[in-house]
């Protein structure tokens, strides 16, 4: 009764390889933190976590290199904090002055089909866990979000359906298997005051990914 599938899909996608500083590289599929924060933005509560269990590829990985401009720096914390304590200051970046030119790989023309629990974890979700089922059910039926999904990139913006229990008749995964490397599962608020990430060894089965049994190591 928690588990819930969505497909998901857009013109572009963007999951960044942490190990790549300066021009974005994406990683070959939808990593599971990008996946999670799809379904919390139609439906996130407080007592509420989502855990994604599987993700399946609709579409073959495609590629595109794209060259964007974006600003090279960012508002400094120092001058963010005195304008809070203030309230006032000039936190403005000016793009005609902070101006450059970056080169990003990126995937194209991207399909998935994501299937999460809802777990309750505190308050009134464990009493009543039906009720916030019903709430996402409702929402995703008629294609509520709190914010607009995106594909790692807000710029991405991600179309989304849900899934019903006869899923058979949907589009099934690619038929290709192969080992895709390391990728970054989530990060670990254990420590709210130092977050740790998490990654796993990504191997796709037939167009699969089964994440129950993913070895995560952080």
């Amino acid at each position: 009764m928690n588990r819930f599938c969505l497909e998901v899909s857009g013109d572009f996608a963007c999951f960044s390889r942490p190990e790549m500083k300066v021009e974005r590289v994406s990683c070959d599929i939808i990593t599971p933190s990008a996946a999670r924060a799809i379904f919390e933005a139609i439906f996130w509560k407080p007592a509420i976590r989502w855990r994604v269990k599987r993700i399946e590829v609709l579409k073959p990985i495609r590629w595109i290199s794209v060259r964007r401009n974006e600003v090279a720096s960012k508002a400094p914390v120092g001058s963010v904090k005195s304008a809070m304590n203030a309230g006032h200051g000039n936190l403005a970046l000016y793009v005609e002055e902070d101006r450059q030119q970056r080169a990003g790989l990126f995937l194209r023309d991207v399909a998935y089909r994501i299937h999460a629990d809802l777990e309750p974890v505190g308050g009134d979700a464990i009493e009543n866990p039906a009720k916030y089922q019903e709430m996402f059910r409702r929402r995703a039926e008629k294609g509520k979000c709190v914010n607009q999904p995106y594909l790692g990139c807000r710029e991405f913006a991600a179309r989304f359906r849900l899934i019903g229990e006869d899923s058979k008749k949907e589009t099934p995964p690619i038929d290709e298997s192969r080992d895709l490397g390391w990728m970054l599962f989530d990060m670990d608020f254990s420590d709210p005051k130092d977050p740790r990430p998490q990654f796993f060894r990504v191997c796709m089965e037939n167009g699969v990914v089964d994440l129950s049994s993913a070895e995560v190591r952080g």
